[in-house]
C-alpha cells in the first residue's frame, strides 16, 4: 500500500468518524438507548437488543431501514428488554422489514430471552454464537458476518464519537470489518484486497491492511471506506 493511500483512507476515516454523518443510520437506534443507559434510564441489554435489532434491518435503502427500526422499537414501547422477557412479541407472518417477518422477530426476541435468563451481556459471544444461537442461522465458517461485526464494531470500538465502546472487555484489535458487497467492490477498486470470494478470508484480508494504517483498531477503516463512497475516491 502506497503512502499516498494510506494518507488518503486516514484522512477518509478521520472525517467520516463522526455523529453527523450517521443520524439517519441504523447505528442511530442503539445510540439512544446508549445515552439513556449513561443517564442511568435503562440498562446494557436494552442497548444490546437495539443494536441486536437494528444490525439484522441494516438491508436496504438507509431511509427504510430506519422507518422499519422505528416501527420495532414502537412496538416495544422503547423498552427493548422488557418486550424481549415479557415474551409480548406477535408471532405472525407479516413483514415488518423485507422479508423480516413479526415471526422471525419473535424467534430472536425467544433466543435472547433464552440467553438472558443465564447471562447479563452478550458480550462474551462469540461471532459464530451469535449467529447461531440469537439470529437462528446455520453454521458457516466461511461466512463473512456482515451485520454481526457491524454490530461488534458498534459495541466495542470506543473513541467515543460514532461507535458505543460498551463492551469494556473486548478488544477493538480483534475486530473485523463488516463486509458486504458495496465494502467489497471498494475495498476491491483500492487494492486492499484481490480474493473475489465475499467471505471471511476476504474481510479478514480487508482487516489486516486497515491494521497497517490504524494499529489496533482496524475497524475505524470502515469509516474510511464509507468516506471512498461518499466521495467516490476524489
Amino acid at each position: 500500500m502506497t503512502s499516498e493511500l494510506k494518507a488518503k483512507l486516514s484522512a477518509w476515516a478521520d472525517k467520516y468518524n463522526d455523529p453527523v454523518y450517521f443520524e439517519e443510520d441504523p447505528i442511530a437506534f442503539p445510540t439512544l438507548f446508549a445515552r439513556e443507559f449513561h443517564g442511568g434510564k435503562c440498562s446494557l441489554k436494552d442497548v444490546e437488543i437495539a443494536a441486536i435489532f437494528a444490525a439484522h434491518f441494516a438491508w436496504g435503502r438507509r431511509a427504510m431501514i430506519v422507518r422499519d427500526c422505528r416501527r420495532l422499537f414502537d412496538a416495544m414501547a422503547w423498552k427493548p428488554y422488557d418486550f424481549v422477557m415479557k415474551d409480548c412479541c406477535p408471532r405472525d407472518a407479516v413483514s415488518i422489514h423485507r422479508t423480516v417477518k413479526w415471526s422471525d422477530v419473535a424467534a430472536i426476541c425467544d433466543r435472547l430471552r433464552a440467553r438472558y435468563l443465564g447471562a447479563d451481556s452478550l458480550e462474551r459471544m462469540t461471532a459464530g454464537e451469535i449467529r447461531t444461537e440469537i439470529f437462528g442461522q446455520k453454521p458457516d465458517a466461511k461466512a463473512p458476518n456482515k451485520k454481526i461485526n457491524m454490530l461488534r464494531r458498534w459495541m466495542v470500538r470506543r473513541d467515543g464519537k460514532v461507535d458505543l465502546g460498551l463492551w469494556k472487555d473486548s478488544d477493538p484489535a480483534d475486530l473485523i470489518i463488516p463486509l458486504d458487497t458495496h465494502v467489497y467492490a471498494q475495498a476491491s477498486v483500492l487494492g486492499l484486497t484481490s480474493r473475489r470470494q465475499k467471505d471471511l478470508a476476504t474481510a479478514l484480508e480487508i482487516t489486516s491492511a486497515f491494521d497497517e494504517i490504524f494499529p489496533g483498531d482496524p475497524c475505524k477503516g470502515d469509516f474510511a471506506l464509507f468516506g471512498y463512497g461518499v466521495t467516490g475516491g476524489e
